[in-house]
């Protein structure tokens, strides 16, 4: 009579004891790939003692003792007991083992219990991997059905439409009633092709009323009744103004409406400076920006004047006036004699007034003992005087 086999029958297996602990750590084959990113196909291959599996055999000791590690066991001895149960042997350098596998040869028939079905202790084997599924087997019915119905909607609007686009473009003639209403009947050929020498022939008044040349739009020219220089854009033409009365038609070179119009344009003309008007100059004893202004509010003149350089304001009837900085630099000369400085140190001064009696009341003589700089101007200004005047 046979004995029933007790625990310590069987053969305990390095995949067997690696199952139980992570069983024990309540991890599946998915979860250990996610945490030691090995593939679950290469767990299950070491737990199953197959080195087959793997596509490089000299990655095998690494993951072995990686996933004994993870699992609270020996990783040398877990190791030791993967090559002794599947016939691995690890190659070391650059050897031809490395890239290969060594299958041990099965003795004998695969272990089965008495009922004649597989051992799962010694044969064990996990099915963790589904199936690869095909390409029909995940496409829906519900899914085929949207699609074809919304094919059709696509496809009757396009059809709806374009049957629209041809009714529009579409034209159709309907007669009319009323006929149309001939208003002359003149044919100014009529005969001409006539070939019986008593026909009608083609008069000489068809003729010139056919080849009879068009008008065309000539533009009318009217000559002048003065000379140019006597018009007055703002009493003629499309600048004329409205309070001023019209020019005469013909100009009368006895009549004494000349000479009026003369002396009325000479005095609406702007007065010219007379020759003996002071001359004021702006001088700067250290480079300074300068701007003036003419008394309509025109820039006139805008530089940075340099060391010793000086600008000479133009003569005209309004006073201009200047913006400066480093106005401590500046001074003014009105009719050869110094005044200034126009401010102090760096500070920028604004709207001056540059007129004559303005400069002369509003600032001092120039003291050159408290600028040296403008001493040293004054000085190389007349030593070049004095050698151009040798010259």
């Amino acid at each position: 009579m046979a004995k029933p086999k007790r625990f310590d029958d069987f053969d305990l297996r390095l995949g067997d004891v690696m199952r139980g602990e992570r069983a024990t750590l309540g991890k599946s084959l998915l979860d250990v790939q996610r945490e030691l990113r090995i593939r679950a196909s290469y767990i299950a291959a070491i737990e199953n003692s197959d080195p087959s599996a793997f596509d490089t055999p000299g990655f095998i000791a690494g993951y072995v003792r990686s996933y004994a590690r993870y699992l609270g066991m020996d990783p040398d001895r877990a190791f030791a007991e993967f090559c002794a149960e599947s016939g691995f042997s690890p190659a070391h350098g650059m050897s031809k083992d490395a890239s290969s596998v060594r299958k041990p040869a099965r003795r004998g028939k695969p272990a089965t219990t008495s009922g004649g079905a597989r051992d799962p202790f010694v044969q064990p084997a996990t099915p963790f991997i589904p199936r690869s599924e095909s390409l029909f087997s995940r496409v829906e019915p519900g899914a085929v059905g949207s699609l074809v119905v919304l094919a059709a909607l696509v496809g009757a609007i396009g059809f709806g439409g374009w049957s629209v686009l041809r009714e529009i473009q579409r034209v159709q003639l309907s007669p009319v009633d009323q006929t149309p209403v001939v208003l002359a009947e003149l044919d100014p050929l009529d005969g001409a092709g006539s070939s019986e020498p008593d026909g009608p022939s083609l008069s000489s008044e068809a003729m010139e009323r056919l080849y009879r040349p068009q008008a065309l739009d000539v533009p009318v020219m009217i000559a002048r009744d003065a000379p140019i220089s006597t018009l007055d854009p703002e009493t003629t033409g499309a600048f004329a103004r409205a309070d001023r009365p019209a020019a005469p038609s013909g100009l009368d070179l006895a009549s004494p409406a000349v000479p009026e119009r003369a002396a009325t344009t000479a005095a609406e003309m702007p007065q010219v400076v007379e020759a003996e008007a002071p001359e004021v100059k702006i001088l700067a004893v250290r480079p300074a920006w300068i701007r003036v202004r003419g008394a309509d509010g025109s820039v006139i003149f805008e530089k940075i004047l340099d060391a010793g350089e000086a600008y000479t304001l133009p003569r005209t009837e309004g006073a201009p006036t200047l913006r400066a900085g480093m106005s401590g630099s500046l001074y003014f000369e009105v009719n050869g004699e110094l005044y200034g400085p126009a401010g102090q140190g760096t500070s920028t001064i604004r709207d001056v007034a540059l007129s004559v009696d303005a400069l002369t009341q509003g600032y001092a003589l120039a003291d050159f003992g408290e600028d040296p700089e403008l001493a040293k101007v004054v000085a190389m200004a007349e030593a070049r005087e004095i050698s151009g005047a040798s010259e």
